[in-house]
């Protein structure tokens, strides 16, 4: 029997790349939150999904297929890659929703709660026990969560676009652990494109019905760079790539403590913000610096007390 001894103070490399890796994926996906708002309104829900998840399978497919052959795109299961990718489908549709009718801090609020769902999950479908560094990461993670949140940005709203928007947490949650659990032998890049692909398989039938059913055809005729700039950010890089870094650190360290990074994404939005000529709010940076403690808790990388030899 080999036992493996670690130093809670120098963490394990692959620990250490997991959470870099997933910090990442959040501050891609936190550009794609200002590309959102200019967004939203120019296309109905389901055809903006729609659209975006095409455009993200198109970027990884190609990628995959460079990577692995085009041979692995043939050897899947796409059937259980559409019923799984449908999921990720429908959070999207649902944050789309949601962030139409309560707004983006609504948004933001509701999402926050990722870490929760996430671990919830594990506690029901794993086993997971909760211990009291786990709790305390959690905790810790919410409130600067919170306390990054810039709620004069627009008002809070506790109503259907909330109960959405807290769909797509559970949708997505769900999704994301299915990405990785249901497709054991692929990898990351191959489970991401399959799921998107999925995604947008299963989003774009339900826009054709929506066409079908009497919604007007999608009009680009008064789009410009600006917005088509914003479309790729949102659908390539906030999608896309961010997903399949995503997939990654979930992989490594479960969808729990992987959401517990995207408590951070109002500090990542402020950066960018920042760097386009926006101000800088210690506030912000104070409560990303509370996540980035919650998430050493509850990781273990900063130990509760001392350990008993």
């Amino acid at each position: 029997m080999t036992v493996q001894i670690t130093n809670p103070a120098a963490p394990a490399p692959n620990l250490l790349a997991a959470n870099l890796i997933c910090m990442a994926s959040m501050l891609i996906w936190a550009a794609g939150l200002p590309a959102a708002d200019l967004i939203i309104p120019l296309l109905p829900a389901d055809q903006l999904s729609a659209l975006r998840m095409a455009l993200a399978a198109l970027a990884l497919l190609p990628v995959w297929a460079l990577m692995e052959g085009p041979g692995a795109l043939t050897r899947v299961n796409w059937l259980k890659g559409i019923a799984v990718g449908s999921l990720i489908g429908l959070g999207a549709w649902f944050l789309v929703q949601g962030q139409a009718r309560g707004g983006a801090v609504t948004a933001a609020v509701i999402s926050a709660t990722l870490p929760v769902v996430g671990i919830a999950l594990e506690v029901v479908l794993d086993g997971r026990k909760l211990k009291p560094a786990l709790i305390i990461g959690l905790l810790l993670s919410l409130v600067g969560g919170m306390l990054a949140l810039d709620f004069k940005a627009g008002g809070m709203s506790l109503g259907f676009g909330a109960l959405l928007c807290f769909g797509s947490v559970v949708s997505f949650a769900l999704g994301s652990r299915l990405t990785v659990t249901a497709f054991p032998g692929l990898s990351p890049i191959g489970r991401t494109a399959l799921t998107i692909s999925g995604a947008a398989i299963a989003v774009s039938t339900v826009a054709a019905l929506g066409i079908a059913a009497g919604t007007p055809m999608p009009e680009f005729s008064g789009w410009g760079w600006k917005e088509l700039t914003a479309l790729l950010i949102f659908s390539v890089g906030s999608l896309g790539i961010s997903q399949l870094m995503w997939i990654m650190s979930v992989e490594k360290l479960g969808i729990g403590l992987s959401g517990l990074h995207i408590n951070a994404a109002p500090f990542y939005v402020m950066i960018i913000l920042f760097l386009l000529g926006g101000r800088w709010d210690w506030g912000q940076a104070a409560a990303a610096g509370l996540v980035a403690v919650g998430v050493l808790i509850a990781q273990g990388i900063i130990p509760l007390g001392r350990r008993r030899a």
